[in-house]
Parts: structure tokens; C-alpha cells; sequence
């Protein structure tokens, strides 16, 4: 045989030569057929690429699942690049970030460092991490390279204050907080001034640590150079306080209703309140013991019996006088928690203390007086609720100089006067000291008379002239308002 045919898969080389199988060939023209000529071999399935495809998916889908737990590249919290990170990650990032920064303090105490631990540095970086993944999660190609998420750093007010207070002694000298004190003499409440000193403003570094986390520095310098350092307490807030204590000294006591029963005076007072200063303010409390002894007290001032209530009136019923004010009943309640509450009140400013009383009302007694004048029989008599009370032989006026009818009430009432005025014929006359004047109608009273004793007969000059003794009782008797009634 010759001529073997040649190719791919025929070489001596071909590790697949020797055993591959051969096939009959028809011969070129078409008459013998040739022998030994190899088979083209079945194709092989190649899977490489599979195998880099699955792997390249793979990759993708991780990718795709970190996407949506990882934070937005680019993105920055208190200078901290947090970028690919979980929320997580990215908390511990920011608070470990924070907490080694460096202060290099310069000025009194140039050289020395302190670290953001030191000073209490911190800042809710957990909420700010979570917030930024809310805001910016990877998957979301719009959020990628923004702006830098704002965060609020602190500084432990104490914790820096006792570093730098280590660091550089020589910087602090104490501030004197304003006060507020009773003054016994003037008994009420005083200040005294406030003094500024020198220290190392902790709300400076914390500006200053902030402005440096947001420029993503991890060390900065900080002038330890003293400034004033103002009191706490200031002269305005010690003025505020004392006038509320003064204004609580004028109304302190125990009330029934609103009535101030029990007053405390301020001396008292002063020893049952105190003012101190308290996270930077003043603060008034009260001693309950103290109190509690006043209260023992309040029994013998509070409780007291009924009395009641008498009255002139007229005929229509009005009040024309009290002759005996009416005074309700009243039993102090409980007082076993009243040291206690008024304590807490008066922390609160409030310095009148409502009593647990229980009232009774008083009952009204009236009496309807009114004086009567008869000219025919030139007596006077005194009526009480339509009771003849009194009744005298008067003189009332002569002819020429009568006393007139009418109903009048009485309106002014005087222990004692000259009387001046006209007789009949025109002359003048002067009566000196007339005692006990009950006036009712311009010029016209009832009056003792001690210049004539002819009672039972037309005298006067117009007035109704009684005894000194008589008229006495008319004056305590009779009230402003008391109607008398003149007639024939």
C-alpha cells in the first residue's frame, strides 16, 4: 500500500495514532478502496470554560451579596474612611480612630501628648454607621464618593478637665462661683460676686478635636496656654435665685384657703432653706426636720371654734354693721406628710403651704334696728326685729324752730361738739361740748342735753334732746344707716 494519507491525528507523534481506528476509502477513482486511512475522532466536550464561567459567577454573586451589606466607597464618618465596611466594622473604625488621635499640647507644656482616650473622647458611631449604610449601601452606585457623613464629638467634661489639669498644672487657678446668703440684719437674701480664674477651655479642645477628625487627622496641636475661665455660678444666676427666695419669704407660712394662718418669718425660714450649686446651677432645698417642728404646732394656731355672726341691718336686710364678726370652725387634718411635701414645694419655689382643714360654716344673727320719734308725745323710742328695745321723754323743736317729719337715716355720729346756730329772732346762739350726737337730718340730731332737764316739752332749736344717759345709748346703739322716722 502507499500513499497514506496525512493529518492532524496522523503523526508518529500523535499519542491517539496507533490506536485509532481506520476506515476503508474508495480509491480516487472509484475502483479499489484504500486501506489504513484513520477515522476523524468523535470530538471531545471541552469544560474549562465552564469551570472558569462558574467561577467568575460565583464571584459575581458574592460581589453582589457584599453589596448590599457593605457601605458605599468613599464614604468618610469623622474623618474615617469607612468605605467597603460593614456597619459594624465601620463603628469600631470611627470609635478606634477617635480614641488614638493625638494631642500634642503646646505653649505651657510644649511637648507633651495626650490621646483622645484620655480626654473621654466619643461619638455614636454605631448609629452613624448604620445611618451611613441606610443612606449610602454599596449597591447603590449614586451614593459612592459623597459627602462626608457630620458627626458630633465629645470630650468627658471631668475626664478631659483632670487630664489637662495634670498635664499643665500651671495653667489653672480656681473661678469663685457667685452665692447667694441670708442677711439676718436686712432678713432677706444676698449675693456675693463671682471672681473669673484661669484654666484650659475643655469646649476649645473639643472644637479643635473635631475640626482635625474631619480633615482625617490623626494628630494635631493644641495651645495649653491659659484663659479665663469664668465661675459657674454667675453673678445673674445668684441675683435670680436670691430674688425667688425673696419673693418666697414674702408669702412662706401655711394657708387656709387664702389665708396665710401660720406666717414663717424669714429668720425662720433661712434655717429651713438652703442654696448650693448643682451640675452649674443653683439649687434651693428644704429641710423637712426643721419644718416638721413648726408643724407640730399647727394644731393650737390652726384649730379654733365657731362663732357666730351678728348684725345691724335695715329694713331691707343690708349690713350696716358687724357687732359680732362671724368666725368658721375649724380641725387640722392629717399632718404626718406635711414636713415632707411643703419641703418639696418649697424646693420648687412655692412657698404657701395649703393645710388639710376641715371647715365649719358659722350661722348669721340680724338685727333690724330703727328709732322712732313721736313729736305728739315727745318720746323717742328703740325698736330691735320690731321689739321695743328702749323709750324716753324727749324735747324736740319749739315752733318757731320745729324738727321735721320724714323717714331719714342716720349719717354721722360724734361724742362730742359745739353746737352753733339761730335762734327764733335771729340772734346767734353757741352750745359747747354737746356729748353723745347722733345726726339723721342735716342739722337735726339726737343729743344729750345738760343745760335743761324739762323733758316731755318742745325745747330744741330743732334737735331731739335727750339725757346725757340716753342719748349715750342712742350713740352705742344706733350704727350709720339706722333709719329713724319723725312723724306728729
Amino acid at each position: 500500500m502507499t500513499d497514506l494519507i496525512t493529518g492532524p491525528g496522523t503523526g508518529a507523534d500523535d499519542a491517539t495514532s496507533s490506536d485509532a481506528p481506520t476506515a476503508v476509502l474508495p480509491p480516487s477513482d472509484g475502483s479499489q478502496p484504500v486501506e489504513w486511512a484513520p477515522a476523524e475522532p468523535a470530538p471531545k466536550k471541552r469544560r474549562l470554560g465552564l469551570w472558569i464561567g462558574i467561577g467568575v459567577g460565583v464571584l459575581l454573586l458574592a460581589a453582589a451579596g457584599a453589596s448590599t451589606v457593605l457601605i458605599a466607597p468613599g464614604t468618610t464618618i469623622a474623618g474615617v474612611s469607612v468605605g467597603g465596611m460593614t456597619p459594624g466594622m465601620a463603628a469600631e473604625s470611627v470609635s478606634g480612630q477617635l480614641a488614638s488621635t493625638q494631642i500634642e499640647l503646646t505653649g505651657a507644656e510644649d511637648g507633651t501628648t495626650i490621646k483622645g482616650a484620655d480626654l473621654g473622647v466619643s461619638v455614636d458611631a454605631t448609629a452613624l454607621a448604620e445611618q451611613a449604610f441606610a443612606d449610602r449601601p454599596m449597591w447603590n452606585l449614586t451614593t459612592w464618593m459623597g459627602d462626608p457623613v457630620p458627626a458630633k464629638i465629645t470630650l468627658n467634661q471631668d475626664a478631659a478637665d483632670r487630664v489637662l489639669r495634670a498635664a499643665v498644672p500651671i495653667s489653672y487657678t480656681e473661678p469663685t462661683d457667685a452665692t447667694v446668703v441670708f442677711d439676718p440684719a436686712a432678713a432677706k437674701y444676698t449675693t456675693t460676686a463671682a471672681a473669673a480664674g484661669t484654666g484650659i477651655s475643655v469646649d476649645a479642645l473639643t472644637k479643635a478635636f473635631s475640626t482635625a477628625a474631619a480633615k482625617g487627622e490623626t494628630t494635631f496641636a493644641f495651645s495649653a496656654d491659659s484663659t479665663e475661665v469664668g465661675a459657674q455660678i454667675t453673678d445673674d444666676q445668684a441675683a435670680a435665685t436670691a430674688t425667688q427666695l425673696n419673693e418666697m419669704l414674702s408669702k412662706i407660712g401655711f394657708y387656709v384657703g387664702d389665708e396665710r394662718t401660720v406666717p414663717v418669718t424669714p429668720a425662720v425660714a433661712a434655717t429651713w432653706l438652703d442654696v448650693a450649686p448643682v451640675d452649674g446651677e443653683l439649687k434651693i432645698t428644704a429641710d423637712q426636720t426643721a419644718i416638721q417642728t413648726m408643724v407640730d404646732t399647727l394644731p393650737d394656731l390652726v384649730n379654733r371654734d365657731i362663732v357666730n355672726a351678728t348684725n345691724i341691718v335695715d329694713s331691707a336686710g343690708t349690713v350696716l354693721k358687724a357687732l359680732t364678726p362671724g368666725v368658721e370652725g375649724r380641725v387640722l387634718g392629717d399632718t404626718s406628710g406635711v414636713a415632707s411635701d411643703f419641703a418639696s414645694h418649697l424646693a420648687d419655689g412655692d412657698a404657701a403651704f395649703a393645710l388639710p382643714v376641715t371647715a365649719t360654716p358659722f350661722e348669721s344673727t340680724s338685727l333690724f334696728r330703727r328709732v322712732e320719734v313721736d313729736l305728739s308725745e315727745q318720746r323717742t323710742y328703740l325698736y330691735e326685729n320690731e321689739k321695743l328695745v328702749k323709750s324716753w321723754a324727749v324735747s324736740t323743736g319749739r315752733s318757731g324752730t320745729p324738727t321735721h317729719t320724714g323717714r331719714f337715716r342716720v349719717y354721722a355720729q360724734l361724742r362730742t361738739q359745739d353746737m352753733r346756730g339761730s335762734n327764733a329772732d335771729g340772734s346767734k346762739y353757741v352750745t359747747e361740748n354737746v356729748p353723745y350726737i347722733t345726726y339723721f337730718n342735716g342739722d337735726e340730731a339726737l343729743h344729750g342735753t345738760y343745760w335743761h332737764s324739762n323733758f316731755g316739752q318742745p325745747m330744741s332749736h330743732g334737735c331731739v334732746n335727750m339725757t346725757t344717759d340716753s342719748a349715750h345709748f342712742v350713740w352705742q346703739w344706733a350704727t350709720k344707716g339706722t333709719e329713724v322716722w319723725v312723724h306728729d
